[in-house]
């Protein structure tokens, strides 16, 4: 899109023609499809609007922008907003760096992701090792040991990734018992969700979000200048269906992103409400990061059946890789080549890729991991259970979510249980202020937490 600055037009000298200028008012668009193709041009210059034609004619002569001559035989020329420039103390106009950034981003709050130890320690004034992380939903026990072993192994790491990850999409395939060519793999899950608005999302399209929800969908939609219609679940954290339904015929939106399970309650979907949301005219998005903690099959296979369909899933809770970054995804043939053709060429790095594989070689290694988290996950429950001011909810995942009650502070009792050094998860949502989560950690963790929350009682 081409905008004008306020008090300016656009002069573009052709050579066979003497002068062609363009008046139009502060951010009038001018061309839809955001490129200006001169062919053959000599000069592009801005000129005051009150200069009568005449004197513009003469101006041509000696622009007073910097595109004096071209020798080119085309010039492109592409902006996405105001041209950035200013008045101050009546001086020359200057730019300003700020007016560059798109309007809709100028409000956008930034996302609120979870520390690291390194920061942590520095802001506790504690030792890494003296951290309980129950915060982040991350796999306490890490990757299989063949995982270190491939990534000490990697022979050349100057040499870009494979763009297709094809030896992790084929590896997938063999695990998941989907062929590769339905498979896309990303920079975690968190890329697929970004790339899947862009290629589906025009400006002011609008998507379906049910909060409480993993808020990554609400962020991205706002990047991506999306409207978010928010269809609340139910106080069990079902989904209501009957709503989405009014709202997709009312509202006509794009697609609708699901978790299951759900991400922070951790409730999951039944076929029974999947299917009818799939009878919708609108793409379902279904983020099965936790699918391995619930006794439900993962979907990823309906997608050769269902149009409206994208499954997606993550190597960070099961397999321990949260810090290397490796997403992927389940998509329909007619929807998965257009994913292919936008995104990034090289999004899989090399030590992401031969990590996830070396993973998939242990699986005896990952379902015994994802057993002692059940386990554990069972006795951290019953024993939240017995904390006067707690209300846990049972879940299909590696974290629970508690109601904090009894008049106690649910920020405060985050704040209070960091100072310990033990770390979980608050939310400013208006509709989980009174709510933590607790992420299922090793039976030495649950022991440090709730030995901090005795202290707290």
């Amino acid at each position: 899109m081409v905008h004008f600055v306020p008090g300016y037009s656009l002069c573009i000298s052709l050579p066979l023609v003497s002068c062609i200028s363009l008046f139009f008012p502060l951010r009038f668009l001018v061309f839809l499809m955001g490129v200006i193709d001169f062919q053959n041009s000599a000069a592009l210059c801005l000129v005051k609007s009150n200069t009568n034609l005449k004197q513009q004619s003469a101006l041509l002569t000696k622009p007073i922008c910097s595109f004096e001559r071209w020798n080119q035989r085309k010039f492109v020329a592409m902006a996405s907003s105001t041209i950035p420039v200013e008045q101050v103390n009546n001086g020359p106009l200057q730019v300003t760096g700020d007016s560059f950034i798109r309007d809709h981003l100028r409000k956008l709050s930034p996302y609120q992701p979870i520390l690291p130890f390194e920061v942590l320690s520095a802001r506790l004034g504690r030792k890494p090792e003296d951290i309980v992380k129950l915060d982040a939903n991350e796999n306490p026990y890490g990757p299989p040991p063949e995982v270190m072993e491939a990534l000490g192994s990697i022979q050349f790491p100057y040499v870009y990734p494979d763009p297709e990850s094809r030896r992790l999409r084929a590896a997938l395939a063999q695990d998941s018992g989907i062929e590769a060519e339905y498979i896309l793999a990303g920079c975690g899950a968190d890329e697929l969700i970004d790339l899947i608005m862009r290629c589906v999302l025009d400006p002011g399209d609008k998507i379906v979000d049910c909060p409480p929800t993993f808020t990554m969908y609400e962020f991205d939609a706002a990047v991506n200048g999306a409207l978010v219609i928010k269809v609340p679940r139910r106080s069990d954290f079902s989904l209501n269906v009957e709503q989405i339904a009014e709202v997709v015929k009312q509202e006509k939106p794009k697609c609708i992103f699901l978790t299951s399970p759900n991400n922070p309650d951790g409730s999951i979907i039944d076929d029974e409400v999947l299917l009818n949301i799939l009878k919708l005219p609108i793409l379902v998005v279904l983020d099965e990061a936790y699918i391995e903690f619930s006794a439900i099959e993962s979907r990823m296979s309906w997608v050769k059946k269902h149009e409206n369909l994208i499954v997606l899933r993550t190597f960070s809770k099961r397999a321990g890789l949260a810090g290397l970054r490796v997403g992927y995804g389940a998509f329909p043939l007619s929807i998965i080549e257009y994913l292919w053709r936008a995104k990034q060429p090289y999004n899989v790095s090399v030590a992401a890729e031969v990590s996830a594989c070396a993973a998939l070689q242990n699986p005896v290694y990952l379902e015994d991991v994802k057993n002692a988290l059940l386990k554990e996950r069972e006795r951290l429950f019953d024993l939240l259970k017995e904390v006067p001011f707690l209300r846990p909810f049972p879940s299909h995942s590696n974290f629970i979510l508690c109601e904090v009650t009894s008049g106690v502070d649910a920020k405060k009792l985050k704040e209070d249980l960091a100072q310990m050094g033990v770390m979980i998860r608050h939310y400013d949502k208006k509709e989980l202020k009174g709510y933590v989560r607790v992420s299922v950690g090793k039976p030495e963790h649950t022991d440090a937490l709730m030995k901090c929350l005795k202290r707290l009682s």
